[in-house]
């Protein structure tokens, strides 16, 4: 049995745990592991008729080569936003031009290609590590008959179909950690601090991490905020803090009620602009409105760099040596999964199929801009 690894998307604490569990588990039973770099840009770009040109697109992994990669962030196998079904007419490999024809949206479907490569490649089945767009590309390839196992990762936790995915844990940790932080200098100055954290669509890592470090206010992705409601709420927190300041924690994806999603530059291959630039937005009219200064800070990277912590070493690990463990038995096509507090496992175009987002009415006060969680017993660790 060969076996194609590769991770996607954003990168995210937890990752190289899992490659060295995936190889650990596959190399125990006799198979051979060969990791694609850049995410899917890596078939895409290999050539199977120019093999020594494409060797940077391929990592042949062992033992010695993943032996000490859990103890370190990102990936060693390089990461991408590349979607092989939609690709632009200006990022076609060369060899692979004249081949393929634009559709009428003016991409290139070179789903073809990446099969070829994969037979070429006498790859039996892959593993792909990602989010919603990573897995979704690894579901469409299923359905082209190939054996997936997909691997669910993101700091945003928004992957449907599971509770957990591998990342959020150390986002959380790394944001609550940060926002006790900023106590210090937004108390000096006596300001308002808005801090801005990764959250495109789901408001989950904020809200986690706003609940953990006792933010005064938590702006999530789900519930659209009235300016001034909010002005007055933080200005009520911080002349009721002896040390006169506040703290905001705002998800990336948060928006104005009379206003959109803040981003900027082009749509990447699954159709997202860059986000970013709420939280500076929200400080230039709380300054605005309060006459109060405002201490702005982006986290952003912040959030995904460093090792992973323990809970996130440890989810990699076991996804990882699942996925192995279950394609030896002959199952494929499958998502790991926790879902009520326990690993599983979820058809791969599961992700496809809905959406995960923050329970507002169970865990949000809309009114108060904070969280709420009315009832503990019987939630997941992480609330969910």
């Amino acid at each position: 049995m060969r076996i194609g690894i590769l991770t996607g998307g954003g990168d995210a604490p937890g990752l190289n745990p899992c490659i060295k569990a995936v190889t650990r588990a596959a190399l125990s039973r006799g198979w051979e592991v060969v990791g694609f770099k850049r995410g899917w840009a890596g078939p895409l770009n290999y050539n199977p008729d120019d093999p020594q040109g494409s060797a940077d697109c391929l990592i042949h992994l062992d033992g010695e080569r993943v032996r000490t990669i859990d103890r370190s962030g990102g990936t060693i196998l390089h990461t991408s936003r590349t979607n092989p079904g939609r690709v632009k007419p200006k990022d076609l490999p060369a060899f692979l031009k004249g081949k393929f024809q634009p559709g009428e949206n003016g991409l290139i479907d070179c789903t073809p290609h990446v099969l070829r490569v994969i037979e070429s490649l006498k790859i039996d089945a892959m593993f792909p590590i990602g989010g919603d767009d990573t897995l979704s590309y690894a579901a469409h390839l299923h359905g082209q008959g190939l054996k997936v196992m997909s691997l669910p990762k993101t700091m945003d936790n928004d992957v449907f179909g599971t509770d957990y995915c591998m990342g959020f844990s150390t986002a959380v940790s790394r944001s609550a950690a940060m926002l006790e932080a900023l106590r210090t200098p937004a108390g000096s100055h006596e300001r308002i601090a808005v801090v801005e954290l990764f959250g495109r669509n789901s408001g989950e890592t904020a809200l986690i991490s706003g609940y953990i470090a006792d933010a005064d206010r938590t702006l999530i992705a789900e519930v659209p905020i009235d300016m001034h409601r909010l002005a007055e709420l933080v200005v009520e927190d911080r002349a009721a803090n002896p040390s006169n300041y506040a703290i905001v924690a705002v998800s990336e994806g948060a928006q104005l009620e009379q206003g959109g999603i803040v981003e900027s530059g082009p749509e990447d291959a699954y159709g997202h602009r860059k986000l970013g630039g709420i939280g500076e937005l929200i400080g230039e009219q709380l300054e605005k409105i309060t006459g109060i200064g405002i201490l702005n800070q982006k986290l952003s990277y912040l959030m995904r760099a460093g090792p992973p912590d323990a809970v996130d070493r440890m989810v990699a690990l076991n996804y990882g040596t699942m996925a192995v463990q279950l394609l030896d038995e002959g199952k494929s096509g499958l998502m790991m999964a926790i879902q009520h507090g326990n690993y599983t496992t979820v058809p791969g175009d599961t992700c496809i199929k809905g959406k995960r987002r923050v329970d507002v009415p169970a865990l949000y006060d809309t009114q108060a801009y904070r969280p709420r969680i009315d009832t503990i017993c019987g939630k997941p660790f992480f609330l969910y």
